[in-house]
């Protein structure tokens, strides 16, 4: 039994059952969400529609290493979990987890994820998504590559953003990416246009989301051009979702001017976050001092000053 299905259940002395799944699509249709346009079983048409298949689930896989972060991958999971739409027999999407072993690996907080597959032996995808994470092998690089040339999408959410421009699949394309890494992805992949203050970018096939949260908008974004802007507005009724970052990309935009350092408010050189002028280590270029948030973004700028300040 999904979640899902027992979320939307009818609860009785502190019990949750669940509801056929035909009862719950009547639910849904009574409950007066996303009225404008279509209905579950004839959404109206999204703008860059994507096409689902007529029977069966959409294929979606989720790369996963070490450090892989929880909300990156576990938002856009759940987006595909909730989604539902009246008529199809089967779920719309069929998720699983892909690493380069089905060895135990430890997302952010230490949770243990066993990956469903490895690169060997995933099911090809119709959606990829690329969490933030400590992958950089040749071997993550060229299953991405692959999986992507017969993909509908393939998204990265945060700073997965480096690991798919890592591939090459983000060169001349327009981007987006976790604020605090709008310069060094700008500075270390040149050939990607960095978008700031969006909430996701699509290019073609490939897309990418913002920090964090962005992932669910992206999600939420792919469920309306499978099914329907409908289908996607009921799927964050589900979720208890209120966020419209996914109706508007350029929601993002207080993110879009770069932060002044000063000194009473010093930021990072490498990412421009607020650090503690106090504790933050520093380094002297041109007679002039600059802090950190991290002795590894310090020895980023020691390496070379001069990219990052001018």
């Amino acid at each position: 039994m999904k979640r899902r299905d027992f979320l939307m259940g009818a609860a009785t002395a502190g019990i949750v059952a669940a509801i056929p799944s035909a009862v719950r699509g009547r639910g849904l249709a009574r409950s007066g969400v996303g009225k404008a346009g279509g209905n579950a079983a004839n959404p109206a048409p999204e703008a860059n529609p994507l096409k689902p298949p007529a029977h069966g689930s959409i294929p979606v896989a989720f790369l996963l290493s070490e450090g892989a972060v929880l909300i990156d991958f576990c938002g856009p999971w759940e987006v595909f979990q909730d989604a539902y739409v009246m008529g199809r027999d089967e779920e719309p999407f069929h998720l699983y987890t892909v690493g380069e072993t089905t060895g135990i690996i430890h997302a952010t907080g230490g949770m243990k994820i066993t990956p469903d597959y490895d690169f060997a032996t995933a099911p090809p995808p119709k959606i990829i998504v690329i969490p933030a994470q400590s992958t950089r092998s040749e071997a993550a690089l060229a299953w991405i590559r692959k999986a992507a040339a017969t993909a509908d999408v393939t998204m990265s959410v945060c700073t997965g953003a480096f690991l798919l421009a890592r591939t090459g699949l983000l060169a001349g394309k327009s981007a987006t990416t976790h604020h605090s890494a709008y310069r060094r992805l700008a500075l270390d992949y040149p050939d990607v246009h960095v978008k700031r203050g969006a909430r996701f970018v699509e290019a073609g096939t490939i897309a990418s989301a913002g920090g964090l949260s962005s992932g669910i908008d992206l999600a939420l974004r792919v469920v309306a051009r499978y099914f329907g802007h409908e289908v996607a507005e009921k799927t964050a009724y589900q979720m208890e979702y209120q966020g419209q970052g996914w109706k508007n990309a350029e929601s993002n935009s207080v993110y879009a001017r770069a932060p002044l350092s000063t000194d009473a408010r010093p930021l990072c050189a490498v990412c421009e976050m607020e650090v503690d002028a106090k504790s933050a280590p520093k380094s002297v270029y041109k007679g002039k001092s600059y802090a950190f948030c991290s002795a590894e973004h310090k020895t980023t700028f020691d390496a070379e000053p001069a990219k990052w300040i001018e």
